[in-house]
């Protein structure tokens, strides 16, 4: 059962440590991801960002796939169905598609603008038991079509935006998504620091969690960052595992080019980084 992502975010932040948002693409990745939240006992949010629902012919295709899955696994670890990055009219769709949690992404609008349509949907969100992301500064970089430029957030519009009542916060401090260029500078711990003292204990997401260093992420979790977010490192491991099976022309031997052959290195190659990720973030055994 899909439950929303607020009481495993309030219970990170008690305890100091992170719940990873590894985002879907397919079956496999579905899969993959849920039997390792469960072997770790670990509470897990699945990401599904518009690109990804439309690949996956729509969110009510995503919302019964992953919820019977849940059923035919055996699945009892916490697991919330997050829109990612979701535009106003996205997140009206997953709500009615039966997602637990959206996230609206209003960070590219004028900050009044934002402040309006993100009271809307709290109001909405919470009347059906949903949790609700919002973000303030955008997350550089490009993911699914989403670009942002990355700049920081101002820490009085993240408190502006945490007293509407949203569920956790995402603020842009300097984090990208896809690989991080060799130049770049880091996580602004200072705005990080500056944004926490103002929205308290509000639970803080960092996008683009691939590449960060492991003390920058430990850092951010002691700084109030509570709900981190893997999607390029999972691309890239099932990415590897495919090349390597495909470069050893193993897909030639047998029957090695049935499908279930062919994607099983990258599922066991998903399950591997989702679960460095969990010991990383600290939410091994906390479900």
């Amino acid at each position: 059962m899909l439950v929303s992502a607020t009481e495993m975010l309030k219970k990170a932040v008690e305890g100091h440590y992170a719940v990873g948002q590894f985002n879907i693409n397919n079956l496999e990745w579905t899969k993959a991801i849920l039997l390792t939240a469960q072997e770790n006992n670990s509470p897990v949010i699945l990401g599904v960002s518009e690109g990804a629902g439309k690949y996956m012919t729509g969110y009510k295709t995503v919302s019964a796939m992953v919820n019977a899955m849940i059923e035919e696994l055996n699945i009892t670890v916490p697991v919330a169905l997050h829109l990612d990055h979701g535009s106003y009219a996205g997140c009206y769709k997953c709500v009615k598609a039966g997602f637990s949690s959206i996230m609206f992404d209003g960070s590219h609008f004028p900050i009044e603008e934002n402040v309006e349509k993100t009271t809307e949907l709290v109001h909405v969100a919470h009347n059906l038991g949903l949790s609700i992301e919002a973000e303030v500064g955008s997350i550089g970089g490009e993911e699914d079509g989403v670009v942002g430029a990355g700049e920081i957030a101002d820490p009085a519009e993240c408190k502006r935006i945490a007293e509407l009542g949203v569920d956790f916060l995402a603020a842009g401090i300097g984090n990208i998504h896809g690989k991080y260029p060799e130049n770049w500078k880091g996580l602004d711990f200072d705005a990080l620091a500056k944004i926490k003292e103002l929205v308290g204990d509000l639970p803080l997401v960092l996008h683009g969690g691939t590449g960060i260093p492991e003390d920058m992420i430990k850092k951010a979790i002691s700084l109030g960052v509570a709900k981190i977010n893997v999607n390029t490192e999972c691309q890239l491991y099932f990415q590897e595992a495919t090349r390597k099976y495909i470069e050893e022309g193993k897909d030639l031997q047998g029957k090695g080019f049935d499908p279930r052959k062919l994607l099983a290195p990258g599922f066991e190659g998903i399950k591997t980084i989702v679960k460095e990720k969990m010991e990383l973030f600290g939410s091994v055994g906390k479900a």
